[in-house]
């Protein structure tokens, strides 16, 4: 898994099973692959590549994804049945029913020597869904003892049941925008969030932030990096209030956004579990206790599934497309029809 903060490639070793329609699983082997700087760089840039450029780097990531895999299995003497990849997202454009995540599965497959499943989102979009997220379907079957299951990765999403289904949508930015920040200050990130917890509100940009056209949107809907770059950064890049003022700011944006999107939904005594980096901020998910009280309780769960659950769900998403069962709700992505996402790659 490589997600929309472009801070590491997550590898989870999982051993999925299922009894009388109830699917469990264990987490037997986890690493995180940092990227190098040349690497973040040039998954950063991708959006700007000509096409030549960007086919020669999918199968050059892909080439790289075999090779950590390749490593991982011989440093853990594992044996896995395949590998689930969903690669790094370039372009995410629902309006033009267009996705595309780089990574090649025939690279990846061939350089590790193991057959791969990838490409998850582009049925669903296919099918007039929005290939987002697809988190939901591990919520659904591994993770339904929650009322909500929030991400706080590059993008914050959540997942819910509401009339009986499985829905879900991204709230908006989360981790891109604290990282982005960071990286003006020579950080990739902001530990625990102590320095925008320092800072002071700048309320003229949190209602800038506050007032994007997305936020009014109603599910299903989903965005990336793309809309950061053109709706977000010229509003944060502009403003003169120092960094630590944007992070303090940024945080109370990210933290107003969920506490607006599951007001209606949550019930006295619902519990929330919180995954991804965000879940690791401090001062946000202190935040988001005042905001959220009393209706939803936050609970933070192992460090194991906060950094993996996304890896392992994917893991899942693999093991449903092996066996030609849904592993994409129309429910939570607004496509025609539930469907089996991933092409197979025979190594």
């Amino acid at each position: 898994m490589s997600g929309t903060s472009i801070d590491g490639l997550d590898i989870a070793f999982s051993h999925y099973s299922i009894e009388n329609g109830n699917w469990s699983y264990e987490l037997i082997n986890s690493r995180n692959v940092d990227y190098s700087v040349e690497m973040k760089i040039r998954l950063k840039n991708s959006v700007n590549l000509p096409g030549l450029e960007l086919q020669l780097l999918n199968n050059e990531y892909g080439r790289w994804l075999g090779e950590q895999v390749k490593k991982f299995v011989d440093d853990h003497r594992i044996n896995p049945d395949f590998v689930a990849s969903h690669g790094h997202t370039v372009f995410h454009q629902i309006d033009k029913k267009f996705t595309l995540q780089i990574g090649s599965g025939w690279e990846l497959g061939n350089t590790c020597g193991i057959t791969t499943v990838c490409d998850f989102r582009s049925l669903d979009v296919a099918l007039g869904g929005q290939g987002a997220p697809l988190v939901p379907i591990g919520d659904h079957l591994l993770l339904s003892e929650y009322d909500f299951c929030l991400n706080l990765g590059g993008i914050s999403n959540v997942s819910f049941i509401l009339d009986g289904e499985r829905v879900a949508f991204d709230i908006g930015v989360a981790n891109m925008l604290l990282n982005h920040l960071c990286s003006q200050i020579n950080l990739d990130f902001d530990d625990e969030g102590q320095i925008a917890k320092s800072g002071s509100l700048d309320q003229q940009l949190l209602e800038a932030l506050n007032n994007l056209d997305y936020h009014r949107l109603t599910f299903p809907k989903s965005t990336g990096y793309e809309w950061f770059v053109d709706e977000i950064m010229p509003i944060v890049d502009t403003s003169t209030s120092s960094v630590k003022d944007k992070l303090h700011t940024s945080v109370h944006h990210i933290a107003e956004l969920v506490k607006k999107a599951l007001t209606h939904y949550a019930k006295p005594g619902s519990n929330m579990i919180i995954t991804g980096g965000g879940a690791k901020n401090t001062f946000l998910i202190e935040l988001l206790k005042k905001k959220l009280k009393p209706n939803i309780n936050i609970i933070k769960p192992s460090p194991e599934l906060i950094s993996f659950k996304e890896a392992i769900v994917f893991g899942l998403m693999g093991v449903l497309r092996m066996r030609g069962e849904t592993n994409c709700l129309k429910s939570v992505t607004g496509a025609s029809r539930d469907s089996s996402c991933g092409i197979i790659f025979t190594a």
